[in-house]
């Protein structure tokens, strides 16, 4: 019977340490204690995880941008035309996207005027009123920011920017030898918008005045001009010519600068600028 029931034990010990294996467990110092997640999974029932693939993003194209400017030297008070065409490389097309025609203004690129490119070139148009370095800029999905070398346009003295001056002192009153800037007396006030509109230097007479600049006809007159009425051949008064038959000037004692007809017909008229 002992050795029976000894016998018995050992089967019974064995059978357990089968079943324990069998469950992923082993039996340790009297404690139970599970296997690792590794060594209980069996190559069959292990998961399999998959690892994502990324498609690579596809390189961003560097457009070819083309600008032109129509005028490097503009009369003040014109428009200024830039003409822009972007191509792309890999398919000799137009690049869509945006232009941005770009001044250099108190030390940083600013944007004057925004096109967008759809098929073709762009033209962008702005009016500066004195000389500028500028420049284009192309920005598109799927493409490298392109820059255009910078160009400098100088602006001229023009007689568009003459009478715009002049007509700044409508309403100042005329007083005797005064040469402004908040009264004048007739040649006082010429001298004074030359020199401010076109940096020109004239006499404080308006007998001296007649003889500068380039000699033009009364037919050929243009706005911004010099008139000077005359008695005879010496020049009593001066003003600038406003179109239409009309002159900015400062009249007499009691009047105030503004735009009069011309009144007679003996005067010459002197072009200081363009």
């Amino acid at each position: 019977m002992h050795e029976h029931n000894s016998s018995r034990r050992r089967r019974a010990s064995v059978g357990t340490g089968t079943v324990a294996l069998s469950l992923g467990l082993c039996l340790c110092a009297g404690q139970l204690i599970a296997a690792s997640p590794a060594a209980a999974a069996s190559p069959a029932t292990a998961a399999v995880v998959a690892t994502p693939v990324v498609a690579a993003a596809a390189p961003a194209i560097t457009p070819q941008l083309a600008a032109t400017t129509s005028t490097r030297n503009l009369p003040w008070g014109s428009t200024l035309k830039v003409t822009a065409k972007v191509i792309d490389p890999s398919t000799g097309k137009v690049a869509k996207g945006t232009v941005r025609l770009q001044a250099w203004q108190n030390g940083a690129w600013r944007t004057w005027d925004t096109e967008t490119v759809r098929s073709g070139a762009v033209t962008l148009a702005v009016k500066p009123t004195s000389s500028v370095w500028l420049r284009t800029v192309f920005t598109g999905t799927g493409y490298n920011q392109k820059v255009t070398g910078k160009v400098n346009v100088k602006v001229k003295a023009s007689g568009a920017k003459v009478l715009a001056e002049a007509k700044k002192h409508k309403g100042a009153l005329y007083k005797f030898g005064a040469s402004g800037p908040s009264r004048f007396d007739c040649s006082g006030f010429t001298k004074y918008v030359y020199k401010k509109a076109a940096g020109k230097s004239l006499p404080h007479k308006a007998n001296s005045q007649q003889k500068y600049g380039k000699a033009v006809a009364k037919s050929n007159k243009k706005i911004g001009d010099l008139i000077v009425f005359r008695n005879g051949s010496y020049g009593y008064h001066a003003g600038i010519y406003a179109g239409n038959g009309y002159i900015y000037d400062s009249p007499r004692t009691g009047t105030r600068v503004g735009k009069h007809k011309i009144w007679n017909n003996n005067y010459v008229v002197r072009r200081l600028v363009a």
